[in-house]
């Protein structure tokens, strides 16, 4: 009997699904509760409140090193995410048709995630000058106002514009020093855990940002009530869930940031004043030095 001839070529080749996962210190690992939802027929880890504590240490630990970069660093890194997404744009594309989109739209959902990270990629190095000040004291010293990062800030991202919208929050957060946890749109995760593997080989170090996939309801009062998280930028929350993290911060008088924008709106969507909005004012006193007549101080 002759023998089946083998081609490099099969007949029925299989449709390999891209596996959606989170994005925790710089990895993407699974769920630890094993939970899942689907999504645009992928399936979508669906995170607990111990993914949401581990991802909250992963900003933690990388947060110091991440502040301590020159602010010219952080615009170079931010400029190569947006280069990043331009070279993968095509993708970006086709994930947000699956999620709903109509091909025109998501073209320019994903141009204006580019433009918007060249934009704060700019005011990494100028914010400063903008904000800071030298206060007018009467008496002999010199009285600076400088603006400091807060540190961990936990995000929920709009389900409107899922990458844009995403980015549109993260951007501003990276700029001014801080590290996130962002919770991606619930039904619309697909382009946020694709925006990760952008971040992975744009020079972001591990636990600069961290993704989770699932439900707001289930994690916004957590984020809220973690004492190691720092601020909150609520975006993709219900009025109800809204009002349960104002209250559950307070514990550690967390600064809750309402970014309800149309992110599509450039004017209303952009601005220094987001960057200014994630940082602490600091003032700092300090004593001039008093010279004598004869030249030496006193």
């Amino acid at each position: 009997m002759a023998k089946e001839k083998r081609t490099s070529k099969t007949a029925c080749a299989l449709d390999v699904a891209k596996t959606y996962k989170m994005y925790i210190g710089g990895k993407f690992p699974r769920t630890e509760s094993g939970r899942y939802y689907t999504v645009a027929n992928a399936n979508v880890c669906l995170a607990s409140r111990k993914d949401l504590r581990n991802a909250v240490v992963a900003a933690r630990k990388a947060q110091p090193e991440w502040a301590g970069r020159t602010a010219y660093n952080r615009c170079q890194i931010l400029y190569r995410i947006a280069e990043m997404l331009q070279g993968r744009a095509g993708q970006f594309v086709e994930e947000l048709v699956l999620q709903g989109f109509t091909s025109a739209a998501a073209k320019n959902e994903v141009q204006a995630s580019i433009d918007r990270l060249i934009y704060y990629a700019g005011w990494c190095d100028k914010f400063q000058q903008v904000f800071s000040t030298v206060n007018p004291v009467a008496s002999s010293h010199f009285n600076f106002s400088v603006l400091e990062p807060m540190g961990v800030v936990a995000g929920f991202a709009s389900s409107e514009s899922p990458l844009l919208g995403l980015i549109s929050m993260i951007a501003p957060i990276m700029a001014s020093g801080n590290t996130c946890v962002v919770l991606a749109a619930n039904q619309s995760p697909l382009s946020a855990v694709t925006f990760c593997e952008v971040l992975q080989t744009s020079d972001v170090p591990g636990g600069v940002i961290n993704l989770l996939t699932g439900s707001a309801e289930e994690l916004a009062s957590h984020a809220a009530s973690h004492m190691d998280v720092n601020a909150i930028a609520a975006d993709g929350l219900t009025d109800e869930q809204l009002a349960c993290v104002e209250r559950e911060s307070s514990g550690n008088l967390k600064r809750v940031i309402r970014m309800a924008h149309d992110w599509n709106d450039v004017e209303e969507s952009q601005s220094p004043y987001l960057i200014e909005k994630f940082c602490e004012l600091k003032t700092t006193w300090h004593p001039i030095e008093q010279i004598s007549a004869s030249g030496s101080g006193y």
